[in-house]
């Protein structure tokens, strides 16, 4: 296992391809092989990875919340980290997430997810109004919302690329035997950064769709009289 900056591979339109892009096209490759499989052969298999999913996310998620809504993104995000996070276990491949650009990358899907959900939820007007209550304190929230982002893209890329480090370095001292329970190791960091990353994802949103008491009811009520109107 070499860990590495990310090396150019080859061109494409004359834009370079590095190691992180094919392993990441060879990773999505095989998931979506798996998926395949799964979906073919063994659909309990599948029922039981969304319910574990959607378990991970109501956990956090306020009560009585839809929360297959959710999935798709939060899922995806989950299922990508799983793989990613210990992809470099496989010969001649890196961990897509072991790069910056990747981790950040899903920060940002992250952070425009919050507000699409906060949107949608509580209006465009009433999000804003939810962010800048009191008015004053609207930097600070713009502050927030930033600094998580550049603490997710941090907080992953350093956990998985000094695994990566690690296990390399060790790997080119002494080969073979003495490096396989930092392997051991990275591959459980891994699935550990996978569901922290989940966790504060769906933590995240939670947050932005999160409807006060009173103004819970007073939607209810709107909606009732609009259906006997």
């Amino acid at each position: 296992m070499e860990v590495t900056a990310p090396q150019i591979i080859f061109y494409l339109f004359g834009l370079p391809i590095t190691d992180t892009v094919v392993s990441t096209w060879v990773m999505m490759a095989v998931v979506i092989v798996i998926a395949a499989i799964i979906r073919k052969f063994k659909l309990d298999v599948a029922e039981k990875i969304i319910e574990m999913i959607n378990g991970i996310i109501a956990s956090v998620m306020p009560e009585n919340t839809n929360v297959m809504q959710y999935l798709p993104i939060l899922g995806t995000l989950m299922i990508f980290l799983l793989f990613g996070n210990i992809f470099s276990v496989v010969p001649l491949m890196v961990s897509p997430t072991a790069n910056i650009n990747t981790t950040f990358a899903l920060a940002l899907i992250v952070f425009f997810a919050v507000h699409v959900y906060g949107v949608k939820e509580k209006g465009l007007w009433g999000y804003i109004k939810s962010l800048a209550s009191p008015v004053y304190l609207l930097p600070l929230e713009v502050v927030s919302q930033l600094s998580r982002t550049i603490a997710l893209t941090i907080r992953l890329f350093g956990n998985i690329f000094s695994s990566d480090l690690i296990v390399g370095i060790v790997f080119s001292l002494i080969p073979y035997i003495v490096p396989l329970p930092f392997i051991a190791l990275g591959l459980l960091t891994g699935i550990l950064q996978a569901y922290i990353f989940t966790v504060l994802a769906s933590l995240y949103i939670a947050s932005a769709i999160e409807v006060e008491s009173t103004e819970e009811e007073r939607r209810r009520l709107k909606q009732e009289i609009r259906q006997t109107a």
